[in-house]
């Protein structure tokens, strides 16, 4: 029984989670503001606000935005976009890296949409 219950739970880890897509862009200029604004907000609240946040925000709103004119409705594909782009930024004042920018600007974007960011659901 014990066998049963670890490959059960074992299969359940590793069921792959769903994509997650947005609904097509109507107007990406208004998204990209609306996520520049929520991330600045998020990276000052996240740890101390600092002068190069806005220019982090700035700039991962201009991908996302170039993302979305382009027609790219995946959030898992806009994540790894951000994250790529965003390796040519100097995050030498920052107590940031691109990853911690993708994975943020994702949570928003799942918030905004009223999904769980834990879990997907």
């Amino acid at each position: 029984m014990f066998e049963f219950a670890l490959n059960t739970k074992h299969k359940k880890m590793t069921e792959p989670i769903p994509p997650i897509t947005l609904p097509p862009a109507e107007n990406p200029e208004q998204e990209g503001e609306w996520l520049q604004t929520s991330l600045h907000s998020w990276l000052n609240t996240e740890f101390i606000p600092e002068a190069i946040n806005e220019e982090i925000a700035q700039r991962a709103a201009q991908i996302f935005m170039r993302q979305r004119m382009e027609g790219e409705n995946d959030l898992g594909s806009l994540t790894i976009a951000i994250v790529t782009e965003m390796q040519s930024f100097d995050f030498s004042k920052s107590f940031y890296g691109e990853f911690a920018i993708a994975n943020a600007v994702s949570d928003l974007l799942l918030e905004s949409l009223g999904i769980d960011k834990c879990c997907g659901q």
